[in-house]
C-alpha cells in the first residue's frame, strides 16, 4: 500500500494550520463561535490555494466530538474520519466526473437523511463549475432550501462559470495565491517535520517554481526527497525541475545591456550544452526580466519576487544597469517566440532570435526596434559634452571634409549632390559641421558610411563626443527603411504636431507599424492617403473604388491600432475619419506596402 503524499499528510487540519487566506479564516471562525454558519458557502480561486483543506477544517470544526469548535483536537474518530476521507457525513463529490442530472437527483435522496454519527452533513463539490445548467437547476430549490444541519461547499476555478442564481445564494470567499514568502514557510515546517535537509537558495527555487500552488510545491518537495534522500542542494532542483541556473539568466541579460549578440549566442550555447530544455529557459528568461521590470520600475524588490538576499542584490544591481525599454522589447520577443515555438517552431531558433534581436535592434527591421535604436541614440546624444561654438577647433577638425573623412562609395557611383539637401532647417535634422550629411535616405536601405567601432569613442577628444553620436544616429536612421527613415525625419524635425504634408510623410511608417498587428489593415491603410488636418481631426482618403477597405479601416478594433501606430510614430492623438475620393485629385497616390 502506497504511503500517504507529504501534501496528505501534512494538508492544515486546523485554522490555526492556514497559511494566509486571513480573511476566510476570520469569518469562518466567527460563524462557528457564534453559531451562524450559513448553509451554502462558494470558494473561489486558482488551484492548490487550499478550497478542499479550508472546507474539510470547517467540517471538522462542526463534527468534532468536543464541539462545535474552532480548535478541533484531530485525534477523536469524527476528525479522523475527515482527515482520511472516511466519514459518513462528510461527503465529497467531484463535479467534473459527476455532472449529470442524474447525479444531481442521487444527492437529493441523500441530503434529506439525517447525520450518521456528527451534528452536521457536508457536502464538498469540487470543480463544481463543471455542473451542467440543467444539473444546476434540478439542484437549485435543495441549495436554498437544505434540511437543518447541513452545509453545502462548492469549491472551484472558474466563477464565471456558476450560475448566477446559484452564486447568489451562497457566501463567496476569494482565495488569494499565496506569496512565495508563505510557501517557502510551509516548505520550512514541512522539511523541519520529516527532517529533510534543504539550503535557503533550493527552498526558494522551489517555493517561486510552485506558482502559487501549495500542492504543487509539497509535490515538488516530494520529488526532491525521491531524487536526492533527505539532503537536497541548489543542484539538485535545478535538475529536477529542468530549470536554467540563475548565473545564465543574468548573463543574458547582461549581453541585452551591453548590446553584444556574441555574448547573448554564446549564452544560448551554455544553455544547449546543458541539456535544459530551450523553451523552458525562455519561459524563465521571460520571468526574469519581468522580474527586472519590476525592480526597476519600483526601486527595490518586492516580497512576492524576493528570494535570498545575494539573488536579490544582484537583481537589484541589473535592474539599474538595463533600461526599462530594453528589457520591455526583450517581453515582446520572448512572447512571439513562444506563439512561435507553439505553431510548430524550432525553439533554439526562436530563443537565439529573440536574443540577437534584444541585444541587436539594428537586424530588427520593425518599427518598434527603429523606435528603441532612436531611443539609445538620443540618450547617447544627450550624455555627450555640448560643443561650445568658441571652443579651440583642433587640426584634425579644420581639415577638409574630404581629408577628415574618407569617402564612401555610393549606390550606383552616384557623386554627391549637395545641391539637393533641404533648405529649409525644419525638414531634416541639422548635424554638426564635422559630419555633413545631405539629408538623403538611399532608396535601398543602406548605410552611406560605416558606422565607427563602439570601442573607438574611449579614445575620441571630448570636443568630437557629439559629432561622433551625430554621425552613429545619421547612419542609423540610414539603415532603416526609406519610408521609416522618411517618418523619423519628419517626428523628430517638427516640434509639436505635425501637419498635414509630415502625416503624409509618417503615413507609410503608419502602415508599417500596422503590419505586424494585422496585415489586412496595413493592406487597406496602403490604398489611402491624408487629405485634410483641422486640430486633431484628420480625414484620411481612399480611391472612389475602395469601398471594401475603407469599411475595414472603419473597424472599431482597426481604427484603435491606426490611433497607437499615430501616436507612437508623432506622439499626437488625431480623431480618424475614412472619406472615399476621387483619386486623380489627390495630390498623392497610393502608397505600397514592402
Amino acid at each position: 500500500m502506497s504511503a500517504p503524499s507529504l501534501y496528505r499528510r501534512h494538508r492544515p487540519r486546523t485554522f490555526a494550520d492556514v497559511v494566509g487566506q486571513e480573511h476566510v479564516v476570520r469569518t469562518l471562525r466567527n460563524a462557528v463561535e457564534q453559531g451562524k454558519v450559513h448553509h451554502a458557502y462558494m470558494f473561489v480561486g486558482t488551484r492548490g490555494t487550499g478550497k478542499t483543506s479550508m472546507a474539510k477544517i470547517l467540517a471538522a470544526c462542526l463534527n468534532c466530538e468536543h464541539g462545535p469548535t474552532v480548535d478541533p483536537d484531530g485525534t477523536c474518530s469524527a476528525c479522523v474520519a475527515i482527515a482520511n476521507a472516511t466519514s459518513m457525513d462528510v461527503i465529497e463529490m467531484d463535479a467534473a466526473s459527476n455532472n449529470s442530472v442524474d447525479d444531481i437527483r442521487e444527492l437529493r435522496e441523500g441530503v434529506s437523511f439525517a447525520p450518521l454519527s456528527g451534528r452536521h452533513k457536508v457536502y464538498i463539490l469540487d470543480e463544481a463549475h463543471m455542473l451542467t445548467n440543467q444539473a444546476w437547476n434540478a439542484f437549485l430549490k435543495t441549495l436554498e432550501e437544505p434540511p437543518p444541519n447541513t452545509v453545502f461547499v462548492l469549491a472551484t476555478t472558474e466563477a464565471n462559470k456558476i450560475l448566477p442564481t446559484v452564486a447568489d445564494r451562497c457566501h463567496r470567499f476569494d482565495f488569494t495565491r499565496p506569496t512565495v514568502e508563505q510557501i517557502a514557510t510551509v516548505l520550512r515546517r514541512v522539511a523541519q517535520q520529516e527532517s529533510i535537509e534543504i539550503g535557503p537558495d533550493a527552498l526558494a527555487l522551489v517555493a517561486r517554481h510552485a506558482t502559487g500552488s501549495f500542492r504543487d510545491a509539497l509535490g515538488t518537495l516530494e520529488q526532491l526527497v525521491t531524487y536526492s534522500g533527505a539532503s537536497i542542494a541548489l543542484d539538485d532542483v535545478l535538475a529536477v525541475l529542468g530549470l536554467a541556473d540563475a548565473d545564465l539568466l543574468f548573463e543574458s541579460l547582461d549581453a541585452l545591456a551591453s548590446h553584444d549578440p556574441r555574448r547573448a549566442l554564446l549564452a544560448a550555447a551554455k544553455l544547449s550544452e546543458s541539456g535544459r530544455d530551450a523553451s523552458a529557459f525562455i519561459r524563465d528568461l521571460e520571468s526574469h526580466a519581468r522580474d527586472l521590470l519590476v525592480v526597476g520600475t519600483l526601486g527595490e524588490v518586492p516580497a512576492e519576487i524576493a528570494m535570498t538576499p545575494d539573488r536579490d542584490a544582484r537583481l537589484s544591481e541589473q535592474a539599474g544597469r538595463v533600461p526599462r525599454r530594453d528589457v520591455i522589447r526583450l517581453l515582446e520577443l520572448l512572447a512571439d517566440a513562444l506563439e512561435a515555438i507553439k505553431a510548430g517552431a524550432e525553439a533554439r531558433i526562436q530563443l537565439e532570435l529573440a536574443l540577437v534581436k534584444a541585444a541587436q535592434p539594428a537586424v530588427d527591421a520593425t518599427t518598434t526596434a527603429l523606435l528603441s535604436r532612436l531611443e539609445r541614440l538620443e540618450a547617447a546624444l544627450a550624455a555627450a559634452p555640448a560643443v561650445s561654438a568658441a571652443a579651440p577647433v583642433a587640426p584634425a577638425q579644420t581639415a577638409s571634409a574630404s581629408e577628415a573623412e574618407p569617402a564612401m562609395p555610393r549606390p550606383f557611383d552616384e557623386a554627391p549632390r549637395q545641391s539637393e539637401a533641404p533648405s529649409s532647417p525644419a525638414a531634416v535634422p541639422q548635424a554638426p559641421a564635422a559630419v555633413p550629411h545631405t539629408g538623403e535616405a538611399p532608396s535601398n536601405g543602406a548605410a552611406l558610411r560605416a558606422v565607427p567601432d563602439e570601442t573607438e569613442t574611449e579614445t575620441e577628444a571630448p570636443g568630437a563626443a557629439a559629432a561622433h553620436a551625430t554621425s552613429v544616429a545619421t547612419v542609423e536612421v540610414e539603415q532603416a527603411p526609406e519610408e521609416v527613415a522618411a517618418a523619423v525625419h519628419a517626428v523628430h524635425a517638427a516640434p509639436g504636431a505635425p501637419d498635414l504634408d509630415g502625416l503624409k510623410a509618417v503615413w507609410p511608417a503608419v502602415v508599417d507599424a500596422v503590419k505586424t498587428e494585422n496585415g489586412m489593415l496595413a493592406a487597406a491603410l496602403a490604398q489611402a492617403t491624408p487629405c485634410e488636418l483641422e486640430g486633431e481631426n484628420l480625414v484620411v482618403g481612399f480611391g472612389i473604388s475602395d469601398s471594401f477597405y475603407k469599411r475595414k479601416a472603419e473597424d472599431t478594433a482597426c481604427r484603435q491600432l491606426v490611433n497607437q501606430a499615430l501616436r507612437t510614430l508623432t506622439g499626437a492623438s488625431f480623431k480618424l475619419t475614412y472619406e472615399l475620393r476621387d483619386a486623380t485629385a489627390e495630390e498623392s497616390a497610393p502608397t505600397a506596402i514592402s
